[in-house]
């Protein structure tokens, strides 16, 4: 069964793993990090670790139980109480709605871990998989995003009012 973690820097090794074995996969859809971003990759997961450590965000990775990242889900800009949402899910893990299930777990805990009320996503018009993801994890779509915020595609803001936490 598939765990959420908090991101950890024992996570490095499998989080450079996932994101080599999936290229290809994720730049079909969302822009290409980059040859300098594999490069630099332990000085960038360090720089993820003091941003996490600051509380300006919070990442997590989906395992499997030989300790493979399935997906990255990642809280980012938190402040005043809501953050942004981002994700990615390996290839061969989508569309087993492994995505929807950590999103869900991610927006339970999200109030009393992080002091969470509200999350958004922006999600492109022609990503309909993170779409479905969002609807059927209770997001509602909020309005157009700026394609800017989406490397220059249409697309649209979705938001989730998370319960509060006694």
């Amino acid at each position: 069964m598939p765990e959420l973690k908090r991101l950890h820097t024992r996570h490095a090794p499998a989080v450079l793993a996932f994101e080599l074995a999936n290229r290809a996969y994720f730049a079909a859809s969302i822009p290409d990090r980059g040859d300098e971003f594999f490069d630099r990759f332990t000085e960038r997961f360090d720089a993820l670790l003091a941003e996490q450590e600051a509380g300006i965000c919070a990442f997590h990775v989906l395992v499997d139980e030989d300790g493979a990242v399935l997906g990255r889900f990642n809280l980012v800009d938190i402040e005043d109480g809501a953050a942004e949402l981002g994700y990615r899910v390996a290839q061969h893990a989508a569309g087993r709605g492994v995505a929807t299930e950590a999103v869900r777990e991610l927006c339970a805990l999200a109030p009393s871990r992080y002091g969470l009320r509200t999350v958004r996503a922006a999600i492109s018009h022609t990503n309909v998989a993170s779409r479905k993801v969002l609807t059927k994890a209770g997001f509602v779509r909020t309005g157009p995003a700026d394609p800017a915020h989406l490397s220059g595609k249409p697309g649209d803001w979705y938001q989730r009012d998370l319960e509060p936490q006694p």
